[in-house]
């Protein structure tokens, strides 16, 4: 069905990404898998191609473009390219906003310029272990110390945690300091903060994930993003549009493996026949086409409703858990109408698969996406 939400200013930016990626991203893309990360420079590159931080205002220089399908069109690029790594959505759609909303005058002037040119990047820590998707569970603690704070505890699963410049940490503040939560930007170098081992994944190779450790880092008021014991808050006002990320790589992801199910169906022969004309996976793929589209449509929805200030959180969660859910679907489906060949590596569906597997339990598992969008039904 024709997507109705795009204006000619999105397709020309579509094209840019695209050719930019083609051709700086694709060939690298064993290289950055085999290291475990995406090399500096191509962050670099990016930056100066106008795709990091462009919602970020001119004047420190960025596009000024809050204008979330530019978002999308970006994550739909990255997926239908094969481009590895998660550093343009963690950018721009996650870490971003929090130096936008949160950020003083003076603390934008210090970072945005480096953010943008790609000088530095920048990581959120929320997850602890044994806190999983419950953050007020959140056991790192700020301690008031003077002016200032002092951050202790430890972080797990943060993306980009080996190569982030600034990390933008989650911790509890004591009822004897004011109680609730705080956001607080620890950067590199700083005494008590190291980086603990770079985690071994079953997908998503290529993108960096670390454990963090922060043993009495000092913090310093202009450290600090927004208002000290409203962090809860703010993390849960970024959330929705977390969640609409991952939905966005979803449903392009699920576009995609059902291309590739398509192509495959009808060039592979078995007795005799393309194996798409057997009726059984005729029907499979007729089944998973229809929601495919039932999920782009419901999606571009949800993209319509966030650009208006209206996208709610229990919109979010269940856009995130039901297209997640699909885009495995789909890839299991390809991987399965492949046969051997599927399983094996040099075929894009294998890498493509494992690495959709994740997207049902970061953002917050799909059982939990559940459980908010029953609350919001008076259950």
């Amino acid at each position: 069905m024709k997507r109705t939400i795009f204006e000619p200013e999105h397709e020309q930016f579509r094209q840019s990404v695209r050719a930019f990626l083609i051709k700086e991203a694709v060939p690298h893309s064993d290289e950055w898998e085999e290291a475990g990360m995406v090399d500096r420079d191509f962050w670099r590159r990016a930056a100066a191609q106008g795709l990091v931080g462009f919602a970020a205002p001119e004047e420190f220089g960025g596009g000024g473009l809050r204008d979330f399908r530019f978002n999308a069109v970006l994550n739909e690029e990255v997926v239908r390219t094969g481009t590895v790594g998660d550093g343009f959505s963690l950018t721009n759609d996650i870490v971003l906003p929090y130096f936008l909303d949160l950020a003083d005058e003076g603390q934008q002037k210090r970072w945005l310029p480096d953010i943008v040119s790609g000088e530095r990047t920048i990581a959120v820590s929320m997850s602890e272990p044994g806190t999983g998707s419950d953050l007020r569970a959140i056991k790192t603690t700020a301690r008031r110390d003077g002016s200032g704070w002092r951050i202790t505890g430890s972080k797990t699963f943060v993306t980009s945690g080996m190569q982030a410049d600034l990390v933008i940490v989650a911790a509890r503040i004591p009822d004897e300091d004011g109680g609730g939560f705080g956001l607080f930007v620890v950067e590199t170098g700083q005494e008590g903060f190291e980086r603990g081992r770079k985690l071994s994944k079953i997908g998503r190779k290529a993108q960096d994930t670390a454990e963090l450790f922060f043993q009495n880092v000092e913090v310093q008021p202009e450290n600090v993003l927004g208002e000290p014991g409203k962090g809860l808050r703010y993390l849960m006002a970024n959330l929705a549009q977390e969640r609409l990320s991952m939905a966005v790589v979803a449903v392009a992801s699920a576009e995609h493996a059902l291309d590739l199910a398509l192509s495959y169906a009808k060039e592979r022969r078995a007795f005799g026949s393309p194996i798409g004309s057997f009726q059984a996976n005729r029907f499979t793929l007729a089944e998973l086409s229809t929601k495919v589209q039932i999920a782009r449509v419901f999606l571009d929805r949800c993209l319509k409703a966030h650009g208006n200030g209206e996208l709610t959180a229990a919109d979010a969660a269940g856009a995130k858990f039901w297209t997640t859910e699909l885009e495995f679907e789909a890839l299991d489906t390809c991987l399965q109408l492949h046969g051997g060949y599927g399983y094996m590596e040099e075929y894009e569906v294998a890498r493509r698969w494992r690495d959709s597997r994740v997207q049902q339990i970061y953002g917050g598992t799909n059982q939990i996406m559940r459980e908010i969008v029953g609350r919001s039904l008076g259950l």
